[in-house]
């Protein structure tokens, strides 16, 4: 094709066609790398939720994206991931309402024990108006874009020995292991216990030596992390029914296209979808085989935590962070 033109137009044309290949090139091999952190065990479904979102991408946006997964709290501690992302140094993370309260108090209303229903109504919660003001508070005051809410469950006591609980009062003393954030410890202490703070990671060593009497996480969790080989019972108080974020750098997210961002955002809905559905299954089967493990599972006087826990909360200086109005906002959706 370059015969016919001068030798040196032809010259000029093939290290033209040459550049224009290179920039093809690098185009092509230099994907936009993603970064995940996560505690989450493999077991966990927190964890395949991720490998959902990496092969969603990939599906979508073959050779875009680069997703490295990072397990068992092995990149950086949990409750640090939002830091690491507002320093550049991580691209995304599953947070917790609990972590965003610690730099926008408002958001310490998701907190709190007893205030959204059930999975159903936390997906309608964070999909209506009510989400949309408060993803957009993260993204302007912490620099991270929230692309869904998961399911994280719905938080069940955890206890060595054998003393029964029935009421907050019978806490008193038991050192319930929460994550070290003034709101997760809040907690704790507000359902009677004695709040103790310990990393994930560090939990079930916890429990096997007596450091800690007590954790709280969903069952799925229990089981994921095998905390019931060092426990005795269950006690299925339902306090809070948690959420985690998958967030991402703003900075990384902003670098994004258009079209890459809208493929994120629908890997990001795909995977949590599917985590959602796995972890409502599996809270109805595990009743029963943590009772074939052994350990005693039952409900206590339900109402007495709610009313204790509840009071603490409306007493507290939590609730003088929160939006006028937002916990009858919340109570409404259905």
């Amino acid at each position: 094709m370059l015969k016919h033109l001068p030798k040196y137009t032809a010259g000029i044309a093939a290290a033209a066609l040459l550049a224009l290949s290179g920039v093809a090139t690098s185009a092509m091999a230099d994907p936009v790398k993603l970064r995940i952190s996560t505690p989450a065990v493999e077991s966990d479904w927190h964890a395949k939720m991720l490998t959902v979102f990496k092969d969603e991408l990939e599906k979508n946006a073959p050779g875009e994206f680069d997703v490295e997964i990072h397990l068992n709290a092995s990149l950086f501690k949990q409750g640090t991931e939002p830091a690491a992302m507002q320093r550049g140094n991580l691209d995304m993370a599953m947070i917790s309402a609990q972590d965003i309260a610690k730099q926008i108090p408002a958001w310490s209303v998701f907190t709190a024990g007893y205030l959204i229903r059930d999975p159903d109504h936390q997906r309608h919660v964070f999909h209506s108006d009510i989400g949309k003001e408060f993803y957009q508070m993260v993204a302007d005051d912490m620099n991270i874009e929230i692309l869904d809410v998961g399911y994280l469950g719905t938080r069940q006591l955890d206890i060595r020995g054998e003393k029964k609980i029935e009421t907050p009062a019978d806490l008193a003393g038991i050192k319930l292991r929460m994550p070290g954030s003034d709101a997760w410890l809040f907690l704790g202490n507000a359902l009677g216990a004695n709040a103790t703070p310990l990393a994930f990671g560090e939990v079930y060593t916890g429990l096997q030596t007596g450091t800690i009497d007590a954790q709280d996480n969903p069952l799925p969790t229990v089981k994921a992390a095998k905390f019931y080989e060092v426990t005795n019972q269950i006690v299925l108080t339902g306090h809070l029914v948690d959420a985690v974020f998958l967030s991402m750098a703003k900075k990384t997210y902003d670098s994004l296209s258009e079209e890459q961002q809208k493929v994120v955002r629908d890997a990001a809905e795909v995977a949590t979808l599917y985590n959602n559905v796995h972890r409502i299954q599996d809270e109805e089967k595990l009743i029963e085989f943590f009772k074939e493990q052994g350990l005693k599972v039952y409900k206590p006087d339900v109402a007495a935590f709610r009313k204790k826990v509840q009071q603490d909360y409306l007493e507290s200086d939590f609730a003088k962070d929160w939006p006028e109005g937002i916990v009858e906002r919340v109570n409404a959706i259905k």
